[in-house]
């Protein structure tokens, strides 16, 4: 008796470690290639703005070896990104949290993982209100693997957008100014100083953002914000890039390449450039773009392969007390652990290894202060007046005793036609 209790402690024990680390395997280190995709761009972005009922998708992939159980929800939330008051019921036709029943299983890769796509709208739910919204993903345990944003708007007002060399003297070759007018459709906003808010980004990066302004003055029912420092923005510089569509090449931008358990490709050195003279180089903005040469279904048949990059940096700017991230959209731009570079002093670089998932891709380097502030007067890049950025402004209002902000216009504007 004492014998068959002792199997079955045993049996317990090994079915709970197996159990156990099954659940663990599926965290959000496992998550990469996040992306929302629109049915009409052949590319890939962290972030999503789009016109209320419009069609788009979100994809990412999980590195392990077996297919996972993932579910999502879907929060609708004010301007300021807080949760709003509505109820699901009243933004979602339909319902959330339930299983995502699209994906794949990676084929003819080492880096064996599996494809998950979810599409907005799908057969359980459609959204039915704009706004800010926050999607969440989730594991069978419950235990959140990763969260994005996304806006919806409706056309009800006019975005004109332009951009602007700095009136200051102090910067004009260093920032661009965004600015623009708002038009609504229909009639006047009711106290527009209170019910209407604004958010400008750069390069569908939320994280290089301004909110809070009112309109500098009104010109009839036309909203007018023609700040200067208020709305100023650093120029930076066009991202550096790389190509590794077909992983068995070395090019321009790819010194070597070797293979272990998955390839490896060892990017040549970039260099800091502060103090250098602005060169066009055309970008997509931080976006990225999944392509395998060798596939006709390159969302499982790209490969995953060890990036390594470096850099060497300018002794005059950097010190003990600056850190380096490598960043774009395809790590939405997060100054985290995985993404820091580590100085190595036997040459005198900085660098790190990402593994990505082979295609085209934008990134650039960010310096921080050691509480990971972003010291933007401290491009590595350089700051530059002729760079191409793209900047959006998102409009919101709330009409008096209404109980969310609505999205009422968006528009962008490229700084390739910027003016003075």
């Amino acid at each position: 008796m004492k014998k068959m209790k002792k199997i079955c402690l045993i049996f317990k024990i090994t079915f709970f470690i197996c159990f156990g680390s099954f659940g663990q395997e599926t965290d959000a280190e496992k998550i990469k290639s996040i992306a929302f995709d629109k049915f009409d761009e052949n590319k890939q972005s962290n972030f999503y703005v789009g016109e209320l009922f419009q069609s788009f998708s979100i994809t990412f992939d999980v590195l392990t070896g077996y297919e996972s159980d993932i579910y999502y929800t879907i929060d609708h939330c004010n301007y300021d990104w807080n949760k709003s008051k509505l109820l699901k019921s009243e933004y979602l036709h339909g319902f959330d949290d339930v299983k995502i029943d699209d994906y794949y299983s990676s084929f003819n890769t080492y880096q064996i993982y599996t494809h998950y796509k979810l599409n907005i709208p799908n057969n359980d739910l459609k959204i039915t209100k704009s706004g800010n919204y926050i999607i969440k993903f989730f594991d069978e345990y419950g235990q959140e693997l990763f969260q994005r944003k996304f806006i919806l708007f409706e056309n009800l007002s006019a975005v004109g957008v332009e951009i602007k060399r700095s009136r200051d003297l102090q910067f004009i070759n260093d920032k661009q100014i965004v600015n623009f007018e708002i038009n609504p459709r229909a009639s006047y906003f009711n106290r527009p100083e209170k019910n209407v808010k604004v958010l400008i980004y750069k390069n569908d990066n939320l994280k290089d953002s301004i909110m809070g302004l009112k309109p500098m003055y009104n010109k009839g029912k036309k909203l007018v914000y023609k700040y200067d420092k208020e709305l100023s923005f650093w120029g930076g510089n066009e991202y550096l890039y790389f190509d590794n569509k077909n992983i068995r090449n070395t090019s321009v931008r790819i010194r070597s390449y070797d293979l272990t358990d998955i390839y490896s490709n060892f990017l040549y050195t970039d260099i800091s450039r502060i103090g250098k003279k602005y060169t066009y180089n055309p970008d997509i903005n931080g976006n990225f773009v999944i392509n395998n040469i060798n596939s006709n279904e390159d969302y499982i048949e790209a490969d995953y392969v060890n990036i390594y990059f470096s850099l060497n940096p300018n002794n005059k700017f950097y010190n003990s007390a600056t850190d380096i991230y490598v960043v774009g959209s395809f790590n939405d731009y997060e100054l985290t652990n995985e993404n820091k570079m580590i100085f190595d002093y036997s040459t005198n670089k900085f660098k790190i290894k990402l593994k990505l998932k082979q295609g085209f891709y934008n990134y650039k380097y960010i310096a921080t202060d050691k509480f990971k502030k972003i010291i933007k007067n401290l491009n590595v890049g350089g700051n530059f007046d002729e760079t191409e950025n793209k900047y959006s402004v998102v409009v919101y209002y709330r009409e008096n005793g209404g109980r969310y902000d609505k999205v009422v216009g968006y528009s962008n504007a490229s700084s390739e036609f910027i003016t003075n």
